[in-house]
């Protein structure tokens, strides 16, 4: 593990005060970190220059994941809204929210592939768990991953066997689509082969231990390795599963993104807090 993380054990904690930590993403424009307060209904943004945390944006309708499009601007999910949107210096406009007639559940976490396509997970906290968002129903029936667009065109549901799909990342060629699947029946990440704009074969590549909860946010580097938040940390394996290392995190973990100016810097949500961590690699959306 020392040739991805130096020293495990130096953990730097840059921010608190959130009730559940999110959604983190690098913003490399402005040289800070922005991630969801879930529960606080707010966006917060650590400064890297001044060490400052700040308020981005406040009622923004319980946000939870987000991501960096290819011309800079930010794309989030939105589980009070029941959408994803994208921010663009700080003007915020849908992209999708519904299918099939009815509404999403509550967008939770997006990635956008090199074709400019944005696929992201869909279960339904935000309508089950009353501090994430407000009560619905599902009203597709169902809790997928789907696929659409750049301005959300050509929606489609591309995985359906996922029990509570979380977290998504792709491998470095984009070949691969990692899931992590939330459910305490079966916490696992799943991978699937990606064929244009569906996936195939999937597979169970990763279980997490007992004691470890479920995978939440998800991470691939860029060799390839898996970097799954879990109770105890955030714990790293290869493409085929084997476990490399753990960090460990004194709070419960739910996501995580590389950034930094060099983007070798691993950034951790976690319940109150958020954390940084030196290491020697990057995300593989950086040499996609």
């Amino acid at each position: 593990m020392t040739d991805l993380v130096p020293d495990p054990g130096a953990l730097d904690r840059i921010a608190t005060g959130s009730t559940w930590a999110e959604g983190p993403c690098w913003i490399p424009s402005s040289s800070t970190l922005r991630w969801s307060d879930i529960p606080g209904d707010r966006i917060l943004q650590w400064h890297q220059d001044t060490g400052e945390t700040s308020t981005y944006a406040a009622g923004v309708e319980f946000t939870n994941g987000r991501t960096r499009d290819r011309d800079g601007s930010v794309v989030q999910c939105s589980h009070g809204r029941r959408r994803v949107e994208r921010d663009r210096d700080g003007v915020v406009t849908p992209i999708v929210d519904g299918w099939g007639g009815g509404r999403l559940n509550s967008p939770n976490d997006v990635v956008v592939a090199g074709d400019g396509g944005i696929w992201f997970t869909d279960p339904a906290y935000g309508i089950t768990q009353p501090r994430e968002g407000h009560p619905g129903e599902r009203e597709y029936g169902d809790h997928w991953v789907f696929r659409c667009g750049p301005d959300g065109e050509d929606l489609r549901p591309v995985v359906l066997d996922a029990d509570e799909p979380n977290g998504l990342a792709f491998s470095p060629d984009e070949r691969v689509l990692y899931v992590a699947s939330s459910s305490s029946d079966e916490p696992v990440v799943r991978a699937y082969d990606v064929d244009g704009a569906r996936v195939k074969n999937g597979r169970v590549v990763v279980r997490l231990g007992a004691g470890e909860g479920v995978p939440d946010g998800i991470r691939v580097d860029e060799h390839g390795n898996v970097w799954s938040s879990t109770h105890r940390g955030v714990s790293v394996f290869t493409p085929d599963g084997t476990r490399i290392g753990d960090v460990p995190v004194p709070e419960v973990v739910a996501n995580l993104c590389f950034g930094g100016d060099d983007g070798t810097t691993l950034f951790v949500t976690a319940t109150t807090s958020v954390y940084r961590i030196a290491t020697t690699t990057r995300d593989a959306a950086a040499v996609s």
